[in-house]
């Protein structure tokens, strides 16, 4: 039988699901929703959807289940809805511009045993699994990580009390790599600024120091500064081996020199192909529940107010809690 998908946002990562949704077999998208109509109703056109101006009359629909693909403060009411009907979620990251949003929704999201995923697709990375192959017996004991960029277009984009910032709305990718890679914050440090060089009211520069509970240590740091993506991306270093990923490729340092794997897979193909196969009851890889993925948002979190607050990174309970 055919799956019939319902999807909230019609902004760029709708896009990117909405069509690899479509190329599934027994996949339709039957209904999208924006505020913003004629968006709506263009990315409808797309999957001969319907469109609707908002999530409430979307939701009317029969569906299968809901991918959420809003701007970070639009998370809250529509995952709600969602769980009152017990509708499969999809949520794209960051799974809100607060912590509190997201432990609701989390409690609220286990209470209802309710299937889920999020946005994390890197973890559908064959080089991030390329590269846990190799730290498997060897593990990083430092990470660097970089997200240097230039501010998204879009309005909300630049409001913390819309985004929650670039560490939460952007860096987060490279925060949830880190924990399959290197395993748990458990403390550290964190300072940041703006300027009047930068967009809107968000700190423009962050950067985190932080301790793992395997001993490694890393920095994290990001700026939207920039005039085009300049280093994004996760560096490791261990015994004898250097790594160097990205969203596109694998830079591998050893013993036998240097060498670049590209990747040979579209993640968040895979990633909506897996979530899929979990609401037919067909598979089980779903790489980003919701409740892993409150860990990350936990982190990112505590990292942006730390910035901008006392500098205190302190997250004693995400001790030993792997991935």
């Amino acid at each position: 039988m055919t799956t019939r998908i319902g999807l909230v946002g019609a902004g760029f990562i709708g896009g990117r699901h909405l069509d690899s949704l479509s190329a599934l077999d027994d996949v339709r998208v039957v209904a999208v929703a924006d505020p913003q109509v004629e968006r709506a109703e263009q990315l409808a056109a797309r999957a001969g959807a319907r469109a609707h101006p908002g999530w409430q009359q979307l939701l009317d629909e029969e569906l299968d289940a809901l991918y959420v693909c809003v701007p970070p403060h639009g998370h809250g009411a529509i995952e709600e809805a969602a769980i009152d009907r017990g509708l499969p979620l999809f949520v794209e990251k960051p799974l809100a511009t607060d912590l509190a949003t997201a432990e609701r929704l989390a409690a609220r999201i286990e209470a209802a045993g309710l299937l889920t995923a999020v946005g994390y697709h890197w973890r559908y990375l064959d080089t991030l699994a390329s590269a846990r192959e190799l730290l498997a017996d060897n593990p990083a004991r430092m990470v660097l990580a970089a997200w240097l960029d230039k501010a998204p277009r879009v309005p909300w984009w630049s409001r913390q009390d819309q985004s929650g910032g670039q560490t939460v709305e952007q860096a987060t990718h490279l925060f949830d790599v880190a924990r399959v890679l290197v395993g748990e914050v458990v403390g550290g440090a964190a300072v940041g600024s703006r300027s009047l060089a930068g967009p809107g009211d968000i700190l423009d520069v962050c950067t985190a120091a932080l301790t793992f509970d395997t001993g490694a240590v890393g920095s994290f740091s990001n700026s939207c500064l920039l005039p085009r993506g300049q280093r994004i991306g996760v560096e490791l270093v261990a015994p004898g081996l250097g790594l160097w990923l990205t969203e596109h490729r694998l830079v591998v340092s050893d013993a036998d020199g240097e060498r670049t794997v590209d990747r040979q897979v579209d993640p968040i193909e895979d990633e909506d192909r897996a979530f899929v196969a979990a609401v037919r009851g067909e598979g089980d890889d779903v790489r980003a529940p919701y409740a892993e993925a409150l860990r990350t948002h936990r982190l990112v979190t505590a990292v942006a107010a730390a910035a901008t607050g006392d500098g205190v990174v302190a997250l004693p309970e995400l001790a030993g809690a792997r991935s």
